[in-house]
Formats: C-alpha cells, sequence, structure tokens
C-alpha cells in the first residue's frame, strides 16, 4: 500500500501534468444531462457520447420532453452508444421520476440517486462530485485498473465497491473527485491497458509498477 506521504505527492503530480481534470469527459449544460450522458456512456465512450447528445437533448429540449419521448425514436438516436433499447427506456424513466418524484431536480444523495433507473454508484458519484461538488470516488475501468497498478490495492480485484471503499479511506475528501477524474486522463493517455507507457509516466517514481 502507498503512504499517506506517496498519496500527496502522486495527487499533485496528476495536477502539475493534468490541470484539467475533466479534459476529454462528458459534455452537458444542465444537470440532468450528464446524468443520461453518463447512463449512455457505459460500456461506450466518452467520445462517442458527446457526438450523441447534442443530438439528443436538441430533440427532447427539457426534462417533460424525455419523459413523454417515442420509445422508437429514442433509441435510433442513442443508437451508436450501444445497449440502445435498455439505455433509451432507462432514460425515459428517469425522466419521469425526476419529475414525479424529484420535483425537476437531480437528487444530490446518493440513496436517492440509486432510485433513478439505470442509475448505479458510478453515476451517482460523479453527479455527487460533478454536479454537487462533494467527496465522489467515480470507479470506472481506468480506476480499477491503475489502483491495483498504482498501489492502492494489495490484491488484484475489479470489484468497484471496494475500490471505492479502499479509495475514500486514503484519499483527501476535498482531492477525491478530481483525483479519480484526473486518473482517467492519465490511463488514457499513458497508462493504457495494452501496454503503459511507464517510461513517460509522471508518477513512475511512486506507482508500485503491478502491471501484470
Amino acid at each position: 500500500m502507498l503512504s499517506e506521504n506517496e498519496i500527496l505527492a502522486l495527487i499533485r503530480l496528476l495536477e502539475e501534468n493534468y490541470s484539467d481534470p475533466l479534459f476529454g469527459g462528458l459534455k452537458y449544460e444542465k444537470d440532468y444531462e450528464l446524468l443520461f450522458a453518463a447512463r449512455l456512456a457505459a460500456q461506450c465512450t466518452d467520445a462517442r457520447v458527446n457526438m450523441v447528445t447534442p443530438i439528443l437533448f436538441e430533440k427532447y429540449p427539457s426534462l417533460e420532453a424525455l419523459a413523454s419521448a417515442d420509445i422508437e425514436e429514442l433509441e435510433h438516436i442513442v443508437m451508436p452508444c450501444g445497449f440502445y433499447r435498455t439505455k433509451a427506456r432507462d432514460i425515459v424513466n428517469a425522466a419521469s421520476m425526476l419529475i414525479g418524484k424529484f420535483d425537476g431536480k437531480v437528487p444530490d444523495t446518493m440513496e436517492e440517486l440509486l432510485e433513478l433507473p439505470g442509475v448505479g454508484r458510478k453515476t451517482a458519484n460523479l453527479i455527487l462530485g460533478d454536479v454537487y461538488k462533494k467527496p465522489a470516488i467515480v470507479v470506472d475501468t481506468h480506476c480499477i485498473r491503475l489502483s491495483y497498478r498504482i498501489g492502492f490495492l494489495e490484491t488484484k480485484t475489479k470489484n468497484a465497491e471496494k475500490i471505492e471503499a479502499v479509495l475514500r479511506e486514503v484519499l483527501p475528501s476535498d482531492k477525491s473527485n478530481d483525483f479519480c477524474h484526473r486518473l482517467v486522463v492519465h490511463g488514457r493517455a499513458v497508462c493504457t491497458a495494452r501496454q503503459p507507457a511507464c517510461v513517460k509516466c509522471c508518477i513512475a517514481g511512486i506507482c508500485r509498477k503491478n502491471i501484470h
């Protein structure tokens, strides 16, 4: 496991090398747009989602429009994101619940967010961190891979809740959300799944290099 000083140094190095923690992330203007963009991003790239959401939100510019959307038309729009039938249904049902139960507002608690169709802890943490600026740990595929490689985990696991719990315990709460975003950028740019570029890695001096 990394020491407290190593973790603080790791955070500082990532901050210095990735000044914009949201670089390449999901684009949105309204809170609920991030919620639905995150749903579309499941097993899909942010880049592809960012191509679809402008079309989606131009066609359906409000929660009311989404809640009453023709499901087949919505499926056609979100089809490039994969699993389009399930995702379209979740968006319509979540929009209806936001209107009927939450007065048209995206909830600001984990418990309430998890009530929404298609919303898991990853999306809920994204909303809590990015929209409400609360301490949050967004565990995506890059976070899972790098948490073990770097040395936050003693044994390799793909259990997202376990990784979230470990990171929540060791990361400063005011740094946790941006740290996770920077980890994603680092995972895409340097510490890739197939061939991590350790020779140009800004945290190589701290990383445990658990590559295999």
